[in-house]
């Protein structure tokens, strides 16, 4: 299951995507925002990050104007590996080899075409491992000393 979540400035595009996920038959949970009001885009992304973290969903896609805030933001709760994507390339590659568990977008810079595009590369594309697990092993290693 695909945790979705945006703001005001990324409803629109976070509709795409479903379209194009019930088009795929992915099973997805919708944690808003669901209209063009202006909300705060935190919100949205601790759900869809805390979705993740807790394995109650897969991966998660998060959407803002810009897709920074969320990114952000995402990246705030441990476990999380969310990553600010407009290009299929490092879409591929996020997945590839830092097994990015959470895609940002920014639906005022993307357009659609291209976003539905990075969204099924990175839907689409494996963690490889191998010596990329090693640099996720750091990236753990620094959450832990965070944490104390």
């Amino acid at each position: 299951m695909i945790a979705l979540g945006c703001d005001h400035g990324g409803y629109e595009l976070k509709e795409a995507i479903k379209k194009y996920l019930d088009k795929q038959g992915v099973a997805y949970k919708d944690f808003g925002t669901n209209s063009i009001e202006s909300v705060d885009y935190p919100e949205y992304a601790e759900a869809v990050a805390n979705s993740v973290a807790s394995k109650e969903a897969e991966k998660g896609i998060l959407v803002c104007g810009t897709g920074v805030g969320m990114s952000i933001a995402a990246n705030k709760v441990p476990g999380i590996r969310a990553a600010l994507i407009s290009d299929c390339f490092s879409a591929k590659a996020t997945r590839e080899h830092n097994d990015s568990n959470i895609l940002c977008l920014g639906g005022r810079v993307l357009g659609e075409n291209l976003a539905l595009m990075i969204v099924e590369i990175w839907l689409n594309t494996a963690y490889i491992g191998a010596h990329h697990a090693k640099r996720l092993e750091m990236i753990q290693k620094m959450e832990d000393k965070a944490k104390k």
